[in-house]
């Protein structure tokens, strides 16, 4: 299938490692040009050793305004097509784990930056009368995880800031979706399986065993199959699809929307 994004130019964030990473990959073997972001500058080269020809990175935090001054001088620069709104999320734990400073910091974390990186991107986008955004954000945006109230508390704002932004540039040929991914074999999950094996005293291996239980397919997923989600919503194919949170979870999620 030919997902048209050949010659297109995409920003990942994250691309390091996890969802970021896979999806940075995926576009480049379809022909597209990435900016790969990231903090981790030995991954980010030897993602772009996989693909010289198709992948260029910038080593810093997504969430300062630094980088992502450096990021809107890149979307200048070439004609942007779309970007990943993605980085790693607040650290693992209860309400009572938490403190104020804990629930500050997690605002920049999962919140403001996306929202200070959209309204720099937007007027480019409008531009053009074209553009894909995509945040990557959790399946705790539509029912909870154990031990992760900063993402249960937090993600949702997400779901209502982009549902919101799709309405009012839909006109303009920009898309705004967001993925929700369940379980999957990435860093952001070997935390969790740390926090339950600490809170219930129980092994690491018995913990990631108690979460693949819970998902109807029984395994964990893979970043690699999510990133193919993605590419079609960061495809030109994806025009009448905006607005959406669309969990890639293997069952897990139990309502009839879910």
């Amino acid at each position: 299938m030919n997902f048209e994004v050949e010659n297109r130019f995409f920003i990942v964030g994250g691309a390091g490692s996890g969802f970021g990473r896979a999806i940075s990959h995926l576009l480049a073997k379809e022909g597209a040009y990435v900016l790969a972001v990231s903090r981790t500058e030995g991954k980010l080269k030897s993602l772009v050793n996989s693909f010289p020809d198709n992948i260029e990175y910038l080593c810093g935090d997504i969430m300062s305004s630094a980088i992502q001054n450096m990021i809107v001088n890149w979307a200048n620069k070439k004609q942007l097509s779309g970007i990943v709104f993605n980085a790693g999320g607040p650290p693992a734990g209860g309400i009572t784990d938490m403190n104020m400073q804990m629930w500050d910091e997690a605002w920049e974390t999962v919140v403001r930056w996306k929202i200070a990186l959209t309204d720099l991107l937007l007027p480019i986008f409008k531009k053009q009368n074209y553009g894909r955004m995509l945040f990557i954000e959790s399946v705790s945006v539509k029912q909870p995880v154990k031990n992760l109230v900063l993402s249960n508390a937090l993600r949702p704002a997400i779901i209502g800031f982009a549902k919101t932004l799709s309405q009012e540039v839909a006109a303009n040929g920009i898309t705004v979706n967001v993925l929700a991914p369940g379980y999957h074999s990435t860093a952001a999950m070997e935390r969790l399986f740390t926090k339950k094996a600490e809170v219930e005293g129980i092994s690491k291996k018995e913990a990631q065993l108690t979460f693949e239980n819970e998902i109807p397919v029984g395994e964990m997923g893979k970043p690699e199959e999510m990133a193919s989600l993605a590419l079609w919503l960061l495809s030109p194919l994806s025009r009448y699809v905006t607005g959406q949170t669309i969990t890639h979870d293997g069952g897990l999620v139990s309502s009839l929307f879910g």
